[in-house]
């Protein structure tokens, strides 16, 4: 499987993709992370954009090669992002991660590890935000939710799924 967590920035879907990827026993890939490794200093024009999932989109072929599941957290908010995935030869599923914006100012406005995005970066991706037409799963993320939004997302994509199986 292939699992695409995206959102706007601040709405918790790193932290959440990366529990989501330890409870499955799956590999993660991040975005922010990517992006600091491909480039020193990061401009997040088009093309660097395009750079950086062309290369996750690449790991996620490699991943379907191996038979080994994936985690991808980008904010993936162009339908031309998500489309290269979405096409992928495996079992792909989007997830939607949203908060309250008054949530999403907290959580911005303090420092994470991967993410430069502060809340200017936010309203601009907001303002070009291309809304998911497809179903998907859309998990709201509060304080203290986590657990239960992965459980929801286990079942969603798998009511029987075993994560040891995937060792």
């Amino acid at each position: 499987m292939i699992i695409l967590v995206f959102g706007l920035p601040g709405s918790g879907k790193s932290w959440f993709a990366r529990q989501l990827a330890k409870a499955m026993k799956a590999d993660y890939v991040s975005s922010d992370a990517l992006r600091m490794a491909m480039f020193t200093s990061r401009k997040y024009t088009d093309k660097e954009k395009s750079s950086v999932y062309s290369r996750m989109l690449l790991l996620a072929n490699n991943h379907i090669q191996q038979n080994k599941n994936l985690v991808l957290d980008a904010t993936f908010y162009k339908r031309r992002f998500r489309n290269a995935f979405t096409r992928l030869p495996a079992k792909v599923i989007p997830i939607e991660i949203v908060a309250d914006e008054a949530l999403i100012k907290e959580r911005i406005s303090k420092r994470r590890a991967d993410s430069e995005a502060d809340f200017a970066v936010y309203a601009h991706i907001k303002s070009d935000w291309e809304p998911m037409q497809e179903p998907h799963l859309i998990l709201q993320s509060g304080t203290g939710n986590l657990n239960a939004m992965i459980q929801t997302a286990i079942k969603s994509f798998s009511p029987d799924y075993d994560p040891s199986a995937n060792q």
